[in-house]
């Protein structure tokens, strides 16, 4: 996969992609990652990417043409591997534009998997008051948000994205099951876990986890899945894909909060 970033702040990705997980998925080949300024490809003699919106108001915008010209750029950049660049356009392949917007469609587990199937993604890391309408309009593929919340910039909700992402792809992660088990992942909120020693100061790892019985452990494990989902997340219950049985136990614990 190859991930290339649009913002004004380059340097802020240095130590993320040259970090833990990313830095590794990059020096493995999994993934190429690159941060790039689109303050470069202004014409203006001073680098200007933003100026007054239209109608007035306040704060500045985004504008059209350095997103636009960096974006065309990096379609059809000679800096590229020319024969990837080739397969891609015979394939059709596409990348997937993003733009960085809390207007965006939040972000999710299944947004991430989603994603983790392409090839190319370029982000789109926004500042100032917002985004000329024709990047939206005629540019962008996909506009996501990270919550319902307002931050000076794109760079960050951009990281963890490109994070969430690279963690899917084959090779990256040390045990491949770790993602498939994630909380999300299921529909549901992952299990507690537990490792050495089995008493801590008194606490107890469960019986069932030392037990051996890899059926009583994946029925342990999935209960209590279930039973996190319930009290913290019960609203991803309505999606998730429970067995009738399930749906039962999950009702009769309703009933005993009810009656407490």
């Amino acid at each position: 996969m190859k991930i290339d970033v649009l913002t004004l702040f380059p340097e802020m990705f240095t130590g993320v992609f040259g970090s833990s997980i990313l830095g590794k998925a990059a020096a493995k080949g999994i993934v190429e990652l690159h941060a790039v300024n689109f303050r470069t490809y202004s014409t203006s003699k001073h680098g200007t990417v933003d100026d007054t919106p239209y109608g007035g108001g306040g704060g500045m915008v985004l504008k059209p043409d350095p997103i636009f010209a960096a974006v065309e750029d990096l379609l059809s950049s000679p800096k590229s591997d020319l024969s990837e660049q080739s397969a891609e356009a015979e394939a059709g392949v596409k990348p997937r534009i993003i733009l960085m917007c809390p207007q965006g469609e939040t972000f999710t587990q299944q947004k991430a998997e989603e994603l983790s199937r392409e090839q190319h993604l370029i982000f789109i890391c926004g500042h100032y008051e917002g985004y000329d309408e024709r990047i939206r309009e005629h540019l962008v593929t996909d506009e996501l948000s990270i919550g319902d919340y307002v931050l000076t910039g794109g760079e960050l909700p951009a990281m963890t994205v490109v994070d969430s992402v690279v963690r899917l792809l084959p090779g990256v992660l040390g045990n491949e099951t770790s993602a498939v088990t994630d909380s999300f992942s299921t529909g549901l909120l992952e299990y507690p876990h537990y490792t050495r020693p089995a008493e801590f100061r008194g606490m107890k790892v469960p019986d069932v986890l030392l037990s051996g019985h890899h059926a009583n452990v994946e029925k342990w494990r999935r209960e209590q899945s279930l039973l996190r989902t319930w009290e913290r997340r019960p609203d991803l219950l309505e999606q998730a894909d429970l067995t009738d049985k399930e749906r039962q136990w999950l009702k009769s614990k309703d009933s005993e909060r009810k009656g407490n």
